[in-house]
């Protein structure tokens, strides 16, 4: 027999400077599987701005990335209990944004990034927010498989929706974009595509130009 439980737990996030509440934009990023946020965070350092907060959360599930000692990374799931981390990354995610929206007179424009398998969390996360988004960047990634169409349509439907792929990553299989091209055929909202020479990896002149 299974049972579940709840509890408190602490989680982690990373942000470009202390929050002075003027700033008219917070950007959440979310980082890739094996990544840890400190880092994540330093890619996004050209796109910093005073009135601009950007946040990196850090995925609360650690594992050693080789063997039982060295570099550990981060991940926001795997395939076991993965509703249960879905929801517990959604709880957190939001909890996180509550948590430093709160003193704002005057609430900023929320943007979202995601990093490869930051990009379907940030899809889930932001499918059930509360609060708007009016730019979502998917980066080396794509939609959750299993995104709640409905859902994702009522948020992000005359949002600026934008899906970015290197040339050459590594990580990408004909069969996954066939996948994604058709999952994006069938949201009731439209998806600009951009494509830059490159990798698994942040684009800076690119990611300048998303983020002005």
């Amino acid at each position: 027999m299974q049972a579940s439980v709840t509890y408190r737990h602490r989680g982690v996030y990373f942000m470009s400077h202390l929050p002075n509440r003027n700033e008219s934009e917070i950007l959440i990023a979310l980082h890739g599987y094996g990544q840890l946020a400190e880092f994540f965070l330093k890619k996004m350092e050209p796109i910093f701005r005073e009135d601009r907060l950007v946040i990196v959360p850090e995925a609360t599930n650690y594992s050693y990335q080789k063997g039982f000692s060295g570099r550990v990374g981060a991940n926001w799931m795997t395939s076991h209990q993965r509703e249960t981390a879905i929801e517990n990354n959604n709880y957190y995610l939001n909890e996180i944004l509550e948590s430093v929206m709160l003193k704002y007179a005057s609430k900023p424009t929320i943007n979202v990034l995601g990093f490869s398998q930051g990009a379907a969390t940030a899809t889930r996360w932001v499918s059930q927010l509360a609060v708007n988004v009016e730019k979502l960047v998917l980066w080396s990634g794509g939609f959750a498989h299993d995104l709640n169409l409905k859902s994702a349509g009522e948020k992000l439907k005359n949002k600026e929706v934008i899906v970015v792929l290197g040339d050459e990553d590594p990580m990408l299989t004909p069969e996954s974009i066939q996948k994604q091209n058709e999952l994006i055929a069938s949201l009731p909202f439209e998806v600009k595509r951009m494509e830059f020479k490159g990798g698994h990896d942040i684009n800076i002149p690119l990611l300048k130009s998303i983020f002005v």
